[in-house]
């Protein structure tokens, strides 16, 4: 296998799911990953507010894209600081979706409960964004507005949940895992038990497509 062109990718993200899944790729590729998580100053969740009518896939296309401007910035900032080269960034989003309904993540113990309601029994749609920043060639981190190539890749998974009682609902919800998570669950945590099937990626559905993201990264790096 050919070895990148970059020996570092930096990961904008705060999620240790999606820096579990690219280490695990990085290290199959020779890549060394430098996790950059949002500054203090960065408002995060901004990015990831829903436009009216916005349909699932055109809103974690573009949620995606917004990432990788703020993550190349903040990566430019980084590596000005230390006098050091460009690097690649990777971003990624997860959006569920039940039809054109989007499923964030739960403002509270009642909404989350609501969500895995509505989710019982049901077939519902995990769309994963990858965006890839490249740096431009001659460019330097003198400036935060230094071009980059961006490219972008989406997996699209359906999962099938078995019917949900309240008694587990409830239960689940009071252990505070699916607060955090895009449609209030995780395929990784409490939630694999009641997955009947899956198709598509489970490692989309995890919130990084190994696969889509391997394919992405050995074409551009």
């Amino acid at each position: 296998m050919n070895r990148p062109r970059f020996g570092q990718l930096v990961l904008a993200s705060q999620s240790p799911r999606r820096r579990k899944l690219l280490e695990q790729l990085g290290a199959e590729m020779g890549l060394q990953v430098q996790v950059l998580p949002p500054e203090p100053h960065e408002d995060a969740e901004s990015l990831e507010t829903v436009e009216p009518g916005e349909a699932p896939l055109d809103y974690v296309t573009r949620v995606t894209q917004r990432k990788a401007q703020a993550g190349w910035q903040r990566m430019c900032r980084w590596v000005g600081d230390r006098s050091l080269s460009l690097l690649p960034v990777l971003v990624s989003d997860t959006t569920v979706a039940l039809g054109q309904q989007i499923l964030g993540k739960p403002g509270s113990a009642g909404e989350a409960k609501a969500m895995l309601r509505s989710l019982s029994g049901q077939v519902h749609q995990v769309h994963t964004a990858v965006g890839l920043a490249v740096p431009s060639h001659g460019q330097s981190p003198d400036t935060v507005d230094s071009a980059f190539q961006y490219l972008a890749v989406v997996s699209s998974s359906e999962v099938k949940f078995g019917e949900l009682t309240d008694d587990w609902i409830d239960w689940v919800v009071a252990t505070g895992e699916p607060m955090d998570k895009a449609g209030a669950y995780a395929i990784q945590g409490h939630a694999a038990s009641v997955i009947e099937w899956v198709r598509g990626s489970p490692s989309g559905v995890m919130g990084l497509p190994l696969f889509e993201t391997r394919a992405l990264l050995l074409k551009n790096l």
